[in-house]
């Protein structure tokens, strides 16, 4: 595998989306226009970072009883559902922070 695969035209990392993920990105490609709710993006991605968690138990549950022996796949899906898991509690983090600070805003 060559790392040209890895990276797309302008240089940044590709990544595949997963169920719900093309909702995320037609609002960036259609702007302001874009008609999905927030908190189906929201739904979106708590969809997707529980699929990455139940592909990366699947995955540990097959190397425990000797289904599979790629143990590389086992940790990269692993650490996918790790980074995915830690980046919707960074939103959810964010978000809370964000409505805090408007109930402290004077009217």
């Amino acid at each position: 595998m060559s790392l040209q695969a890895l990276y797309g035209p302008n240089g940044l990392p590709q990544t595949q989306l997963i169920s719900g993920g093309d909702l995320l990105t037609r609002d960036v490609k259609s702007g302001a226009g874009s008609d999905v709710a927030f908190a189906d993006m929201v739904k979106g991605l708590v969809q997707q970072t529980d699929q990455q968690q139940q592909v990366a138990e699947l995955g540990v549950e097959q190397l425990v009883t000797g289904e599979t022996d790629s143990i590389h796949d086992v940790v990269l899906a692993t650490s996918k559902a790790d980074l995915a898991f830690r980046l919707m509690m960074e939103i959810r983090n964010r978000l809370i922070a964000s409505y805090q600070e408007v109930m402290r805003m004077q009217i």
